[in-house]
């Protein structure tokens, strides 16, 4: 990729996550994007569902003061009992508040950053990479909808000899998931739930596209790139996507494809985000979710182990709920 291109390509980002382990193999920096084609019901990354920044308000910082709201030239700033409010069809994101705040509780989610700028604070970790077998995943947020900066950047990791994985929900036009393949080592790919109805109910999109670009991944690694790797990835949410029938549907679904799939990842639920939730001024319908047991766990694993023909491959990652023994 021609440096004068690097320089010019730029995307809107939330920031970069080093030192990380879940999100592929070997210690990982991941980089959220912002924008996604789905909002999901459990969203772990609120701030990362829409394309634009994003102000957020920090109450545990917050001193009272409001010099915010005399700050604003847009009114767009008023405290009602004890809480910020922010009127968002009139706010401009100018980032006066959150300039004008000595305590630091504003702060403008999402930022514009030029490729060339990435790939060099990416560099930085490269000693990490190359010792653990890690690299650079994509997440977000979804990245295959800002996919020419996307490609860009993993092109010239790939250049550098860089680990690149790309974490999609799929739910994306086909066209920019062939520019962003080429260049990609591992797709994280998310199922979540078979029938569409209620994909879309927890959603508000159906899952006719995603369903259609997985098979399509499976025939390009089959004919293109052989050497990619691929993980499906289920988010376990209660009252969503737990319940025995759509575990056992997805396995039914994974059998039609080749063995291009290496790993399905059942993934624990986590309430870790709902403060995210109150510093965005969000209701999170999970609020008052505690974590599952492990039994719960166990017995999810066991669903989908029971119907896909890969057993071994099905793992359920995160934590589940501590629970003190009698006695």
């Amino acid at each position: 990729m021609e440096q004068t291109t690097l320089d010019t390509l730029n995307a809107t980002y939330l920031h970069l996550q080093r030192l990380s382990t879940e999100d592929g193999p070997g210690i990982r920096t991941t980089v959220f994007l912002k924008g996604c084609s789905l909002h999901c019901a459990w969203c772990h990354n609120p701030e990362s569902i829409a394309s634009k920044p994003f102000l957020q308000w920090q109450s545990q910082l917050c001193i009272g003061c409001q010099t915010c709201i005399l700050s604003c030239p847009n009114d767009s700033l008023r405290m009602e009992e004890g809480i910020l409010r922010v009127d968002r069809n009139v706010c401009r994101l100018c980032g006066e508040c959150a300039d004008a705040c000595p305590a630091n509780a504003l702060e403008i989610l999402g930022k514009k950053i030029y490729s060339s700028e990435l790939i060099d604070e990416l560099m930085k970790d490269s000693a990490f990479f190359a010792r653990s077998g890690g690299g650079v995943t994509f997440s977000g947020g979804e990245p295959a909808l800002q996919p020419e900066f996307t490609a860009a950047v993993m092109e010239t990791l790939h250049e550098q000899g860089i680990h690149t994985a790309l974490d999609t929900c799929g739910n994306v036009p086909r066209a920019s998931l062939e520019m962003i393949l080429p260049y990609t080592d591992l797709v994280l790919y998310d199922i979540k739930i078979m029938d569409s109805e209620q994909h879309k109910l927890f959603t508000r999109a159906g899952n006719e596209l995603i369903l259609e670009n997985l098979r399509w991944l499976v025939h390009y690694i089959q004919q293109e790139a052989p050497s990619m790797r691929l993980w499906i990835r289920t988010p376990l949410i209660p009252r969503a996507t737990t319940t025995q029938t759509n575990l056992k549907a997805i396995a039914a679904f994974l059998n039609e494809l080749d063995d291009a799939i290496e790993r399905w990842e059942l993934c624990a639920f986590n309430n870790l985000c709902r403060d995210k939730y109150a510093r965005l001024g969000m209701h999170w319908d999970y609020t008052d979710q505690p974590l599952m047991t492990q039994a719960e766990l166990d017995e999810f694993q066991t669903w989908a182990r029971a119907v896909y023909q890969k057993p071994h491959i099905v793992n359920v990652t995160g934590a589940a709920r501590f629970e003190q023994s009698e006695g």
